[in-house]
């Protein structure tokens, strides 16, 4: 909304300017020393050695590697979808960066809707449901069905409602693995673990591009067995295969979070893992 008022160069001093205050807010907050455990002494050592420790207490337990390689696979999916969706958008609507800007503004409004509605409600009892019911249903609504959509009657919607779903997703995420892991040694932990879901960031706009390019978009645009059966789905013309990719994309991350009730280290990820403060209860009342 705002390009046309400020221009790109308007755009980026707010971006910088936001990460400025962020980053100053640190400055301020007084950031307590947790109590060391026995999992922080097993874990202490050179930069190198506590770097792969985080690695390490991931391997370990199961329950915790399912849950990232839920996000590993769901990233990858996303990233792919998200990469042509720009794209899509574009090549649908002739380049109309205003609406463009529409979509893009209606995801930030339906994401701020759900980080508030977490805050108020708290999400679910069982955590690992935010997860992976999250994931089923951000892919059905927030990715297929922006690729289905041809204007701004769908993707508004579709943009918002799988926005919303995004502060449920990491937000139960988070809360189980903070829950879990202990605090002296989560530094480790969650660097390690952004680093296996963060690790498809690269990958995900090449793969996106050789489909779109070579594969999707040449076959959508002409008289094809590809554009015979997905047609009446996504049309045909410019923007149909990213469209298409983005429909393939929104089933297989639904088809990962579904694919968590049927593990049972992932499923049942909350009752196999103690919380981090019952160790601790249970080593106090030993020694």
């Amino acid at each position: 909304a705002l390009l046309p008022l400020i221009g790109l160069t308007g755009l980026l001093t707010i971006d910088v300017a936001t990460f400025l205050f962020a980053i100053g807010a640190l400055m301020f907050v007084f950031i307590p020393q947790p109590p060391r455990t026995e999992e922080g002494r097993q874990g202490a050592g050179s930069i190198w050695k506590e770097a792969a420790y985080g690695f390490q207490y991931i391997f370990k337990r199961p329950s915790l590697l399912g849950l990232q390689l839920i996000f590993f696979f769901g990233n990858l999916f996303s990233g792919i979808a998200f990469t042509v969706m720009a794209p899509m958008i574009l090549a649908r609507t002739q380049n109309n960066s205003l609406i463009f800007g529409s979509v893009q503004s209606a995801g930030a409004i339906g994401m701020v809707i759900g980080g508030v509605i977490m805050s108020a409600w708290g999400g679910f009892k069982r955590r690992s449901h935010g997860v992976l019911i999250g994931w089923i249903l951000t892919g059905i609504i927030g990715t297929s069905l922006l690729g289905i959509g041809r204007g701004l009657e769908l993707w508004i919607p579709a943009i918002v409602l799988g926005e919303m779903l995004i502060p449920l997703i990491n937000s139960s995420n988070q809360a189980l693995w903070q829950a879990k892991v202990a605090p002296d040694v989560q530094g480790r932990v969650f660097s390690a673990r952004r680093l296996i879901a963060w690790f498809t960031n690269p990958i995900s706009p090449i793969i996106a591009g050789v489909l779109a390019d070579f594969v999707l978009e040449p076959r959508m645009r002409i008289e094809s067995g590809l554009s015979g059966i997905f047609g009446g789905l996504v049309g045909t013309g410019p923007g149909a295969g990213m469209g298409l990719l983005m429909v393939f994309c929104g089933l297989g991350a639904s088809l990962v979070g579904l694919s968590g009730y049927f593990i049972p280290a992932v499923r049942n990820a909350e009752e196999l893992l103690p919380d981090h403060d019952q160790i601790a209860r249970v080593v106090d009342g030993s020694s």
